[in-house]
């Protein structure tokens, strides 16, 4: 974020590895284990979140679930009032979704609209048996119906204050921080 003011760390790099193994032995329990799972990263934060969630799940259950990576850009409800050109990656997954367990994942859940602009390209692409999610942070103020399956920390926020999640694979360091835009 290019003008964002960091107030408070809310996760630092152990805070994330904990989340992401508490979040992998959820998926696994609810799901009774991992037959017909599939990760979804939502592009771009969530793709690295997805592949470290099949890492953690592949050390527990000696299973290397696929991950996908989903680019929502043509979906997004916003998408004619955006001041730039959106690059639009390929979207097509490598696997057959009929029949399967999605769990779609992201950084961050806020409003709920890039979850419903996922969930959209999803249905574009099968029938999935089912759609779970999961996010590192849920910071509230939905104005969709949709709530998380799975989350590494729940944190209350104002809409003034933003949430702004690093990741080594991106950004150099790994770091959840709560402040403002100026």
């Amino acid at each position: 974020m290019s003008n964002f003011v960091k107030k408070n760390v809310l996760m630092d790099a152990d805070a994330i590895r904990r989340a992401i193994v508490r979040i992998s032995h959820e998926i696994i329990e609810r799901n009774k284990g991992v037959e017909g799972l599939i990760l979804v990263g939502i592009r771009s934060r969530g793709v690295p979140l997805a592949e470290r969630l099949a890492a953690a799940i592949k050390k527990i259950e000696e299973v290397q679930l696929p991950v996908e990576c989903l680019d929502i850009t043509l979906y997004r409800d916003d998408l004619s009032t955006l001041a730039y050109d959106p690059v639009v990656h390929d979207n097509k997954l490598e696997i057959d979704l009929h029949g399967k367990i999605i769990v779609l994942v992201d950084d961050v859940l806020f409003t709920g609209r890039t979850i419903r602009a996922a969930m959209d390209a999803i249905m574009d692409m099968g029938r999935p048996q089912a759609i779970q999610l999961a996010v590192l942070i849920d910071r509230g103020h939905r104005e969709l119906p949709i709530r998380a399956d799975y989350v590494g920390r729940n944190v209350p926020t104002s809409h003034k204050e933003a949430v702004n999640v690093l990741l080594t694979e991106c950004d150099g360091v790994d770091e959840v921080a709560i402040g403002e835009i100026e």
